[in-house]
């Protein structure tokens, strides 16, 4: 159900920020500029969810900045393992999340600003947006050569993108979200984007690789603060309301009721992987063993982000052909996810426990088959 965002809405919203009198009435009659204080990018997706859901924006249009931990964000019908590199990102530290809008994959950290326009469905304009966007930086920097593309992404002198869009449009409401790089660890970006596994079969939608740069490198002067408060101002001189950023807290239950349950569901294996539209893998591993190199050949269907077919074809001589089909059926219907091939791998050995050598292989041919997932 959609909440008008009457005057009772928005006390409800800022009371907490103490937002001037005065700018708090002029801001009710024309719209809002919010700002998250949170990092994470599991509670930021879940406030564009919230207020997709629960806001009418009919005269009040909502522009929300929010910057996040490094991570990687995939587009709704993306392919994680397709799109970055997950071994990586899980020796770095680096969270992976599913938003609920199209589009590709892009890397965060706290040098890259996140700006969501949420508007009726009638008044939703990607390239308005982006025109705003660009008349800040401009306003800031009157010498920055920045231009909005027909595939509505921001580049920077002509070659260098700054910003990618995304967007997702309901029945009556929608939201355009995009990116800023600020300053952004690059040698991050790049290696977190940048897929190891081989032979992936999907129809899922792929992301477009582009060069990238940041504004800071153009302009030490441009920092995230500095570019933030541009943008406020643009957009409530283009909407003529108060130029006052509202400070949110996402986890706020008195503010945005269920919100924490939307950030939990955000986080699920179910969500993040399980809804990976349906892929195969076709393979080759290579396997150094006692000095030999074996071939080791791999097939397998995932629906659902779980093993539907699986066949691991090892030589008969380095893994008896009964074992492999063991392993195989024992894989169907898991998750494709490290942790739960350890764990039925792990139960299958302790059916031959004294038998050392087969456990050395076996450890082996696992940590091959861990390494694309």
């Amino acid at each position: 159900m959609l909440i008008p965002f009457s005057v009772k809405n928005c006390f409800q919203l800022l009371c907490n920020y103490k937002v001037p009198a005065a700018g708090f009435k002029n801001t009710t009659k024309g719209g809002l500029i919010l700002q998250s204080i949170s990092n994470d990018v599991y509670q930021n997706l879940a406030v564009e969810d919230w207020i997709h859901d629960h806001v009418n924006p009919e005269g009040k249009p909502i522009l929300f900045f929010w910057r996040n931990s490094p991570c990687v964000v995939i587009g709704r019908h993306q392919n994680p393992w397709q799109e970055c590199n997950l071994n990586l990102m899980r020796e770095e530290g680096i969270k992976l999340a599913r938003r609920r809008s199209g589009g590709g994959t892009v890397y965060h950290d706290m040098g890259n600003i996140n700006l969501t326009f949420f508007t009726t469905k009638k008044k939703y304009d990607r390239m308005d947006n982006l025109k705003l966007i660009v008349r800040a930086l401009n306003a800031v920097q009157p010498q920055l050569d920045v231009q909005a593309t027909k595939r509505f992404d921001l580049l920077l002198d002509g070659r260098f993108k700054i910003s990618g869009t995304a967007s997702k449009i309901g029945r009556t409401t929608a939201y355009h979200h995009c990116t800023l790089l600020c300053s952004t660890d690059g040698t991050s970006l790049s290696s977190s984007l940048k897929s190891p596994y081989q032979g992936i079969k999907s129809n899922a939608t792929t992301s477009i690789p582009s060069l990238v740069k940041n504004l800071l490198e153009k302009d030490p002067t441009l920092t995230c603060e500095v570019l933030m408060n541009a943008i406020a101002t643009e957009y409530a001189a283009y909407h003529q309301i108060d130029n006052h950023i509202n400070l949110i807290n996402p986890t706020d239950e008195t503010l945005f009721p269920g919100i924490n349950s939307k950030a939990k569901e955000l986080q699920t294996w179910e969500w993040i992987y399980g809804k990976t539209p349906k892929f195969s893998i076709d393979t080759t591993l290579d396997v150094l063993y006692e000095q030999s190199h074996l071939e080791i050949k791999l097939f397998i269907d995932i629906k659902n982000g779980r093993i539907e077919i699986c066949n691991i074809e090892a030589p008969d001589h380095w893994i008896p052909l009964a074992i492999c089909d063991k392993l195989n059926s024992s894989f169907i219907g898991s998750k494709f996810c490290p942790t739960e091939t350890t764990m039925l791998t792990n139960i299958l050995l302790r059916t031959y426990p004294e038998d050392h050598e087969l456990h050395s292989k076996w450890d082996i041919l696992c940590e091959k088959i861990r390494g694309i997932m």
